[in-house]
Order: C-alpha cells, then sequence, then structure tokens
C-alpha cells in the first residue's frame, strides 16, 4: 500500500505547481498559498494521530480511500478556492495514511526483526518517488494536470483494494446490515501470533 500511494500519489510539488500554473494560471504567490493550505491539512492529520492510542488496519485503509477521492475531486475542481479546499482533505489523509503506515509496521513487528524491517518500509517509502515522479510528470506535460492527480487518485484505490484483500484474507472482513445501517467486522487477532503459537515459537508481545 506504501509502494502504490508512496510512488504514484505523493507527488504533491508536481501536482500543485502543475495546477497551479497550468490551469489556474497563478502566480508564485498563489501557488505558495496552495501549498500551505496543504500543509494545514497535514498539520491537522498529524494532530488526529496523536489523539489515537492504537493504530487499527481500518484507518490505514480509510486514509487510502480518501486520499483517492481527494485526488479525484481536486481534479475535477474548477476554481482555485475549491481545489485549495481539496488540497486540505488531501493533506489529513496522506498523513493519516503515512503516520498509521508507520505505527502498524512498528507495532507489529517482532523486536528482532523491527530495524531491518523499517529499513524496508523506508527503502519504499523513499525509493519510491524518483520511479513514479518522471511518470507523473510525464502525464501532466502529455495530459493535462488533471490527468496526473488522476494517477494519485488511482494509487489510493489501489492501495485500498490491497487493504480490503488482506482484510478479507487475514482479518476476516465481514459485512452486514444492522438497522439500516453497513457495519463491518474484522478480527482484531494477530495472524501473525497465531501462526507462531502454532508452530511453537514464543510469542513476545508488540514493544
Amino acid at each position: 500500500m506504501l509502494f502504490l500511494i508512496g510512488t504514484f500519489g505523493l507527488n504533491f510539488p508536481i501536482f500543485i505547481s502543475s495546477m497551479s500554473v497550468t490551469v489556474f494560471h497563478a502566480g508564485a504567490g498563489r501557488y505558495g498559498l496552495l501549498t500551505s493550505t496543504m500543509a494545514i491539512g497535514s498539520v491537522a492529520g498529524a494532530l488526529l494521530a496523536a489523539r489515537r492510542a492504537r493504530p487499527h488496519i481500518a484507518l490505514l485503509l480509510a486514509g487510502a480511500t480518501i486520499f483517492g477521492l481527494g485526488c479525484t475531486v481536486a481534479a475535477i475542481m474548477p476554481t482555485y478556492g475549491m481545489f485549495g479546499l481539496a488540497l486540505i482533505v488531501i493533506g489529513v489523509s496522506a498523513q493519516t495514511f503515512t503516520t498509521s503506515t508507520n505505527s502498524l509496521v512498528q507495532l507489529s513487528t517482532e523486536p528482532g526483526m523491527r530495524g531491518r524491517v523499517m529499513a524496508i518500509l523506508i527503502a519504499i517509502a523513499l525509493g519510491g518517488a524518483p520511479i513514479g515522479a518522471p511518470l507523473v510528470g510525464w502525464v501532466a506535460d502529455k495530459f493535462g494536470p488533471r490527468w496526473a492527480l488522476g494517477i494519485g487518485a488511482a494509487s489510493g484505490f489501489a492501495a485500498a483494494i490491497v487493504g480490503i484483500r488482506y482484510l478479507v484474507r487475514y482479518r476476516r472482513l465481514r459485512v452486514h446490515f444492522d438497522a439500516g445501517r453497513i457495519r463491518f467486522i474484522i478480527d482484531d487477532s494477530d495472524p501473525w501470533s497465531e501462526a507462531r503459537q502454532a508452530s511453537g515459537r514464543p510469542v513476545e508481545s508488540a514493544i
């Protein structure tokens, strides 16, 4: 999930600058205002993440889905102001997604493996952008910045599909209707701990 969004979705300098100059014909000052607007969403997402006692896989899925929706809405916004409002949503969802990813990986990894797993996580987070940025930039030049934002939206939806597949396969995700409302049931037990118990290996706490 992080590879998809980190590679094709977190290319905000391309998205914001191309939309600002090509679509809205704004100058440097208004481009800086859009960047600050998105920063407001990022700070809000960080503050919301700090309030949570423990991350959850469902939150990661929600962050990816809202990121995809936010990029979709931003791509079709007709005015400068409405585009700025969409950037706030994208900032909140992106910060929620990245923070939840970092927390979940650390809390679900055995202490003896945490350093190596985090090294892989950082390699994916930092190594994906140089791969996806040229592609996103080419799409922005060839087809327009709105289509480039469409790639960001697709990365969010693709990451959400990966998350849903994980929940169905390992967390026994079930959907049912209760009093006219859709409810999702997720098994919160750790499937990897169960596997270690079955193999006779000692089970260690997350921290």
